[in-house]
């Protein structure tokens, strides 16, 4: 199975990071294109896969991710789209985009599968939603979502949730960092080294998440298991609502739903 990435940026380098380290394909298989020498020569060294300037010459895979900047959709397809054949499959990594405008850029059927990943696919805990086009089949669809879970979870959902998709998974870990982030000031304004803040927090999150997943409850019955009567963790949540903590999050989350429809 050859692969091609159009774009070797990080999250590019992810995926490509997490199918090699599951031997799903070898590094002979994957070619990745990019602009700038630097990027090819570094994503070679690391990865020792085929590197080249030609976006062209990265499409004649079986299956083509594009993974460039959303700005550069239309200018990247309209370069390639001579080269595609009706077997290949393409996965878009773009926000914004949908399976309609793509496939009028490529001004032929193709089989395309729109995706959304987010950076935690760099250590392996990504989270990647998947939209199929009607051309595309299960066995088809079953191959992407394979290369995808190589670097976490995979959700398959239809194109009209999409949008809210990149509010929740695709730019949230932006959300989580400042979390993790303002958790760390508030110990290091206790005294706690900012190295241990960081570390404390970090984990004290990552175990939060764990416990969502793996013991199936909801939410909010698990922070009512830390809120004691009258303690401090009723304490600290209170102050919390009073700040707007969780209309913060929803105002956000719209603000970020709403770019992506107009992008």
């Amino acid at each position: 199975m050859k692969l091609g990435f159009i774009g070797c940026g990080n999250m590019a380098k992810a995926i490509i990071g997490g199918i090699l380290r599951h031997g799903i394909a070898s590094p002979n298989e994957v070619t990745a294109s990019a602009p700038h020498a630097e990027t090819r020569e570094k994503a070679a060294k690391e990865f020792g896969i085929n590197t080249t300037p030609s976006n062209c010459e990265a499409a004649k895979a079986d299956i083509v991710f594009l993974a460039v900047k959303p700005q550069f959709y239309e200018p990247v397809i309209r370069e390639i789209r001579d080269v595609i054949t009706p077997t290949q499959l393409i996965v878009s990594i773009a926000p914004g985009k949908s399976i309609q405008t793509i496939t009028d850029w490529f001004s032929k059927p193709v089989k395309l599968i729109r995706t959304m990943p987010n950076t935690p696919a760099m250590v392996g805990e990504g989270v990647t939603a998947l939209c199929p086009a009607d051309t595309v089949t299960q066995d088809e669809l079953n191959q992407v979502i394979r290369l995808f879970e190589a670097c976490g979870t995979a959700e398959v959902m239809p194109e009209r949730l999409i949008d809210g998709v990149v509010a929740v998974s695709g730019s949230s870990p932006a959300y989580i960092f400042m979390i993790i982030e303002a958790m760390a000031d508030g110990a290091v304004r206790d005294g706690i080294p900012r190295a241990q803040a960081y570390r404390l927090a970090a984990q004290s999150v990552l175990g939060s998440a764990k416990m969502v997943l793996e013991t199936g409850r909801h939410p909010g019955e698990l922070k009512d298991m830390v809120c004691s009567p009258a303690g401090t963790t009723i304490e600290a949540v209170a102050a919390m609502e009073r700040c707007g903590l969780r209309s913060a999050i929803l105002e956000g989350m719209e603000a970020c739903s709403r770019k992506t429809r107009g992008m």
